[in-house]
């Protein structure tokens, strides 16, 4: 007897449904994509290694084969060159690194500016068998000893700009006495006399060693608590990384594909792993010089870029220029990196017209890494996501425990000795549990600090966990959310502060472009206070509303967390990849005299004239200060002077009481 068709194509229909909502909220179907993809580039690797094929000289060689002659794999304000052009430059930057004696498994020392040639010679390393040092081209003095200490090899290549130069020629006599290096300037002489070399392929043979393990690069970190440390970016890792994104991203390889606007740090992980994963994927490399508010947008439009990286307060910087016209005349999909506040997320994204916003967290050093691919609402403002799939994968792995904030140590239970893992919702530092030590790649040449990065019988005895350093928390949909980075939460009468949940409530206070926060210590006080550094609109700063900012903290932040004190900011002191640095302004701490004395030093540095410099100016309430209920009259944000601070010191009348 034949089955009833109509009930038969509901049921179906109905499953299809079912199978439809199941996968919207449980996130199944991406969670297997996922899974899958790492499968592929695991099999992928290990096929490589078993062909003796693991440099990844090879992965940029099966671009260039598989592209037209005419594609072009480099544009820049310099040149642009097709992948032939490319691949031949490479081999003649890898045949002068032979001539002047690096050697297979060695590394060549870059201190390099943005450019074609960064590429060059980092593609013509990999085709001997090394892999390029990226030296920060700001470092000086000590740390920059430092760095090329820890990177070893014996050829040094210099950037022509006039600043890196000065940098360099001021240590030259420790650079080639104690080091014993040699330095190149890598001027238009020199480029001249590499581009007239043969463009000849280094033998397989120089490659034949490499595995793995062998570094793609070798990354610094950037120092802001001591000198920088160093950390081989595994080549397995890049491999694995550059099509793990292209998928993910839903990039198109070319012939005529996506085009990938790279204006952070070539010497930097965001900006290099961006570089890297173009030559060995086939998208287009756009470079630009620097990062700047003014020539961004130019840029990305000439090189008809479809994609961009950002890093750090890079979008708050964009957003920060006058609105016009031509916001959204680009082709531009995809931006991608990480450090996206949440306060100009949505704001970036519409006003721009950026349909999508990928988001990633991770270190150079880490094994812990998240990716939000953010097309919509939904995953707005998270640095990940993961379904129920990898959730229940995870479950054991990635623990949110609890610190004590003043020791920065994993707090434990005094009678078993062992942590209490807190729940995702409320978040944590997030540990990484390892089954051995050598999952974690370490610091380059560093075990002391490499060890530093283990946490040892967490839950049981014999267990081994990395600590990441960072707090986030998950919610119940898989949505991953920073909190802040260890050391920068302090504690304040008996709470913990976030630094990122403050900066975020100040910097939707209109006129504040950028809010760093910090804790700074106060004379006969336990714990640190909030203090804010506000980079103000500059045409309406003289009309701001100080008094309406801490009536917004106030409704918006914990009476604990609205900021005592506040900075005004001349200008935005970000690092050199667009990241905020607290230390300075930490170390300024609340005493007018060192704020003005580093302020100065930095003058001099700089070449500045005493006459010329603008100082930053700080504001406080005194009221928020007090514990005392009525002990101080609220007068709201009023400005802080060498008195006030003298009196704190003294402790005499008319400071905040305890």
């Amino acid at each position: 007897m034949a089955l009833p068709i109509v009930p038969v194509a509901g049921a179906i229909a109905g499953a299809t449904a079912a199978a439809a909502y199941l996968d919207a909220k449980f996130h199944i179907r991406k969670d297997i994509n996922t899974l899958r993809a790492d499968s592929s580039s695991e099999r992928e690797f290990a096929r490589r290694s078993t062909d003796n094929r693991a440099s990844l000289w090879y992965h940029f060689e099966e671009q260039v084969r598989r592209l037209p002659e005419t594609e072009e794999a480099i544009w820049s304000r310099t040149g642009c060159y097709t992948w032939p052009e490319t691949y031949a430059n490479a081999c003649r930057y890898g045949q002068y690194f032979l001539e002047n004696g690096v050697k297979s498994g060695t590394l060549v020392t870059f201190y390099l500016t943005n450019q074609p040639e960064f590429v060059f010679g980092h593609l013509g390393a990999w085709a001997i068998g090394s892999a390029p040092a990226m030296i920060n081209h700001h470092l000086a003095g000590d740390a920059l000893i430092h760095c090329l200490k820890v990177a070893g090899g014996k050829l040094m290549i210099v950037d022509e700009d006039s600043e890196a130069r000065g940098r360099i020629e001021a240590e030259r006599g420790r650079i080639e006495g104690e080091l014993g290096m040699e330095i190149r300037i890598l001027d238009q002489q020199l480029k001249g006399e590499i581009m007239r070399l043969e463009p000849k392929r280094p033998e397989d043979e120089l490659r034949s060693g490499i595995t793995g393990t062998f570094p793609m690069c070798l990354f610094y970190t950037s120092g802001t608590t001591g000198h920088p440390k160093a950390c081989a970016f595994e080549s397995r890792r890049a491999g694995g990384l550059a099509g793990g994104r292209v998928r993910a991203l839903d990039l198109t390889p070319g012939p005529k594909g996506d085009r990938w606007y790279v204006c952070m740090p070539l010497y930097h992980g965001t900006g290099c792993t961006s570089s890297v994963m173009c030559m060995l994927s086939g998208l287009t490399l756009c470079i630009g010089k620097k990062f700047s508010t003014s020539r961004f947008w130019s840029d990305v439009r000439d090189s008809n870029s479809t994609a961009f990286v950002y890093v750090g307060e890079t979008a708050r910087y964009l957003l920060a220029n006058p609105p016009n016209e031509l916001d959204k005349k680009h082709n531009v999909r995809v931006m991608f990196g990480n450090g996206m506040r949440p306060d100009v997320w949505s704001r970036f994204a519409e006003r721009f017209g950026i349909k999508t916003v990928a988001e990633f967290f991770n270190s150079t050093e880490g094994v812990f890494g998240l990716l939000n691919v953010c097309r919509g609402p939904f995953l707005t403002t998270a640095v990940g996501h993961h379904g129920a799939i990898l959730r229940h994968k995870y479950r054991n792995s990635y623990i949110p425990v609890e610190i004590d904030h003043e020791s920065n140590e994993i707090l434990r239970d005094p009678k078993t000795g062992f942590a209490k893992r807190k729940s995702y919702e409320e978040g944590g530092e997030i540990i990484i549990e390892l089954a051995a030590e050598e999952v974690f790649v370490g610091y380059y040449k560093n075990p002391e600090a490499t060890n530093k990065k283990f946490e040892r019988n967490v839950f049981k005895k014999g267990d081994l966990f990395y600590r990441t350093g960072d707090a986030l928390r998950r919610d119940k949909d898989g949505r991953w959310y920073f909190l802040d980075r260890l050391g920068d939460t302090f504690r304040w009468k008996s709470e913990n502060v976030s630094t990122a949940e403050v900066s975020e409530v100040l910097g939707t206070f209109p006129n504040v472009v950028e809010a760093n926060v910090y804790g700074v210590e106060v004379p006969g006080h336990d714990g640190r206070a909030g203090c804010a550094a506000l980079y103000i609109d500059p045409a309406n700063l003289a009309t701001f509303d100080f008094n309406g900012l801490l009536e917004h903290a106030r409704a918006k932040l914990p009476k604990y967390a609205v900021p005592v004190f506040i900075r005004v900011l001349n200008n935005i002191k970000a690092m050199h990849n667009n990241k905020q640095n607290k230390v300075p302004l930490r170390n300024d701490g609340i005493d007018l005299a060192k704020l003005r004395e580093r302020t100065e030093k930095e003058a001099e540095d700089n070449g500045e004239d005493k006459e010329s410099i603008k100082y930053d100016t700080m504001y406080w309430c005194p009221a928020s200060l007090s514990s005392i209920k009525g002990g101080e009259e609220d007068e709201g944000y009023i400005e802080y002077t060498d008195a006030d601070w003298a009196g704190l010191k003294n402790n005499v009348p008319g400071a905040a009481k305890l």
